[in-house]
């Protein structure tokens, strides 16, 4: 993470200054760069895109928590906090259902329903 940091801003700012300031080796970044991705990180890359799939297959309405028993029926090992790391990084959220509200009005005031006094009140 903080060598892909380093990697996006090398045009703007020294790379060993950068090291300095994320707390990490000059030799360790330059190994880094030969370095092929790692199992882990790939296989996060392949759930991510198939988390976005399940996430857009429900029209944006599943959260981590129906996606991971979605990705679990599909076959995939994978663990809920896991899912909702990932759902964080790709920046998905479900969709909020709206608020089930009771309406007392049958017609509008004006469609043919004359308006009701208002009851007095004694004190």
């Amino acid at each position: 993470m903080r060598f892909d940091a380093i990697e996006a801003e090398k045009a703007t700012y020294p790379i060993a200054l950068m090291c300095r300031v994320l707390e990490v080796s000059r030799a360790g970044y330059y190994a880094s760069r030969g370095r092929p991705e790692s199992d882990r990180t790939r296989a996060n890359r392949q759930l991510a895109t198939k988390i976005r799939e399940v996430h857009e297959g429900s029209r944006g309405a599943y959260g981590s928590p129906r996606v991971y028993v979605e990705l679990r029926e599909s076959g995939y090992a994978v663990g809920r906090h896991r899912v909702a790391r990932l759902m964080r990084r790709e920046g998905l959220v479900a969709r909020k259902k709206r608020r089930f509200r009771t309406t007392t009005q049958s017609q509008p005031l004006g469609a043919g329903r004359s308006e009701r006094p208002r009851p007095e009140f004694r004190r």
